[in-house]
């Protein structure tokens, strides 16, 4: 059996850090992912996905992903539930992250950030790790971006 899940969005707010009664890190954030549309003019559509991180992904989110930011999340989805304040049942779906990435260099990020729209893709054309994305990658970025379709894709 598989239960494997690999995203590819932006964070529609800041991370959430906590730290557990035994001192572990845990990160909780949602993940928004565009949708396809099947016809021209419809408006876009996106699924908004909660994600939990733990430990040192959890840091290093908490230190580095701001909201807005394109991450790469891999993982598996777990459902749990819990008794509510009310005595209800409450079912939680989530994506349990094995690993994490930030997909836009600091800079990348910072201009886009001066836009107010989260539906608009600005991909830069490469993928950094969440260690490696500092200001080393601005010349790469300093070309237009390319509006590729996964339609164009060969695969």
């Amino acid at each position: 059996m598989i239960n494997r899940v690999v995203l590819v969005g932006r964070l529609t707010k800041d991370v959430d850090i906590r730290k557990t009664s035994s001192g572990l890190s845990v990160a909780t954030f949602t993940v928004a992912c565009n949708r396809r549309v099947s016809g021209q003019g419809q408006e876009r559509q996106a699924d908004f996905i909660n994600c939990v991180a733990w430990r040192q992904t959890a840091d290093f989110l908490g230190q580095y992903a701001k909201k807005g930011a394109l991450v790469g999340v891999e993982g598996r989805i777990q459902t749990r539930n819990y008794d509510g304040t009310d005595g209800k049942k409450v079912y939680v779906t989530e994506v349990v992250c094995d690993s994490c990435q930030l997909l836009e260099s600091k800079s990348s990020s910072e201009n886009r950030s001066t836009s107010t729209s989260l539906d608009g893709p600005s991909y830069s054309g490469m993928e950094t790790s969440g260690y490696e994305a500092d200001n080393a990658f601005d010349d790469f970025n300093a070309g237009p971006s390319l509006d590729i379709s996964s339609d164009d894709l060969p695969f």
